[in-house]
Parts: C-alpha cells; structure tokens; sequence
C-alpha cells in the first residue's frame, strides 16, 4: 500500500463528526447507525497522527452519501476526494496525475453509504464501553483485507471524537476531529474529481 493510499484510509471514518445525543454509558450499534444514516454535510478540522509519529492538520467536507474531501495544510499540501464512487489522491509533490481507486476498497465507505448498517453480519468486530467511552471496530465483512476503522466516542456530550485506522500490514493511523459545523450548504464542486483534476492541469 502507498503512503498516500494509507493517509487516505485513516481519513476513513468521517460521517460521525458531531455530538450524539448525550447519554453516558455504552452506545449501541443501531444508535451509531441511525446517526451516521441522519448525517448530511460536516466541514471542520482535524489532525492527525501518523504511523511515524509526525503530525498533519487539514480541513475536511463532509457530504453524504459517498462525497469527502480533505485538504492538508502546509507542508503536506496534499488533497484526497472521494465522489462518484471514485477516490483520488492529489500529491503536489508528483509530477503525474492522482492516484485513483474505488470508494468501496477502503473502510470510508462504510459509513458513507447511502444506508449504514453496523449490526450487519461480520461488520463490527469490536464493540465495547469503559462508561466514559463507546469503541466500535468495524470492516467490510466481505472484504477485511481492505483494512479497519476503530470509531472512539466520549460522552457529555456523546460525540465521535477519533478513529484509528488499521491497514492490512498493521500499521495504525489516528485522525482527531475539531470544530466541525453540520447542517450547512456544501457545493458539490468540491467532491468533483474531473473537475479538479482540469483545474489543476498546467
């Protein structure tokens, strides 16, 4: 796997990026699900953790179902795009065009489809509470090697604040959510990956 492909996949989980109904103790699979189902648009900011132990900062777009984008600030300067089933990874350092492959490889799509169902067979494999926090693991049951998404929600208020992402080799990335405003007008031009592509071209 490439480490712009890795870097995507620990952009994996981006649909929860807000409070939850407040409530301490454990939050069950069907209450993460109808969230992430009522979920339309997010923009805010993360960061991120990588598996070398340096650190990224960005923006990020949220528009469900199957659109994201996250821009990384200086000195990354990299953007990755999913839309139209599609996710390509834009790396100003490369003199080719972006890396491309299918949404549906990558644990992002879990919870960006159209109809999120964690309680389906084999898709969560962990699921677990300290009171304070509720810890989901899940991956695509029909295909675990495209990797693993741990979602980490805090209460008062129950909010998704992190995931880690595992790859297939093992490596882990953690990207952490601040300030991300739902509700807003998103323009689907963000999510355009032709469109950029052209508006990049020298």
């Amino acid at each position: 796997m490439t480490m712009n492909r890795r870097r995507f996949l620990a952009l994996a989980a981006l649909a929860g990026l807000v409070p939850l109904r407040a409530r301490a103790g454990e939050l069950s699979l069907d209450e993460i699900s109808a969230y992430l189902n009522r979920y339309t648009t997010g923009e805010g900011g993360f960061t991120q953790i990588n598996a070398d132990g340096t650190i990224s900062t960005g923006r990020i777009w949220i528009k469900r179902p199957g659109r994201i984008r996250f821009e990384y600030a200086p000195p990354d300067e990299a953007m990755f795009i999913a839309g139209g089933g599609q996710v390509a990874v834009f790396d100003p350092r490369s003199n080719e065009g972006p890396e491309r492959y299918p949404l549906n490889q990558t644990p992002l799509n879990i919870i960006l489809e159209r109809n999120v169902d964690l309680a389906r067979r084999g898709m969560v494999t962990g699921h677990e509470s300290d009171g304070t926090t509720t810890t989901v693991t899940a991956q695509d049951p029909d295909h675990p090697e495209y990797g693993a998404i741990r979602l980490v929600f805090t209460a008062d208020p129950i909010e998704l604040r992190q995931w880690i992402v595992r790859d297939e080799g093992g490596t882990e990335t953690t990207v952490i959510l601040n300030d991300v405003q739902t509700g807003g007008r998103i323009s689907d031009r963000l999510f355009n990956i032709q469109a950029e592509i052209a508006g990049s071209a020298p």
